[in-house]
């Protein structure tokens, strides 16, 4: 839970409520993509996209860009796969909790 005032966590943590949110999605959709049975040709990147995710999310703050990037490419890898779209949905969330890419 959230204090009224500011984004941090009332557990008292200096950890970025993004981050946890973050980090959480990104379990979730790890655990879904394990426990899904069938095979696909790319769910070797998504694979590695997640856990370089779940790397982020441990040393604080992430790369805008990088973010932005592994899940481009864990929705390209997944994204046909109907029994991850919630999930997928759930990091796309998290991620864009870090703000609007910079327009060009």
């Amino acid at each position: 839970m959230l204090r009224s005032l500011g984004q941090r966590p009332v557990t008292g943590s200096d950890e970025d409520p993004r981050v946890a949110e973050l980090r959480t999605a990104v379990s979730r959709l790890r655990r879904e993509l394990a426990a899904h049975p069938a095979e696909f040709p790319d769910r070797a990147i998504a694979e590695d996209e997640l856990a370089a995710l779940a790397a982020m999310t441990a040393h604080g703050i992430p790369e805008i860009p990088r973010l932005r990037s592994s899940l481009l490419l864990i929705a390209g890898a997944i994204g046909s796969v109907s029994a991850l779209t919630r999930g997928l949905t759930q990091v796309r969330d998290a991620v864009e909790l870090f703000g609007e890419p910079p327009r060009r």
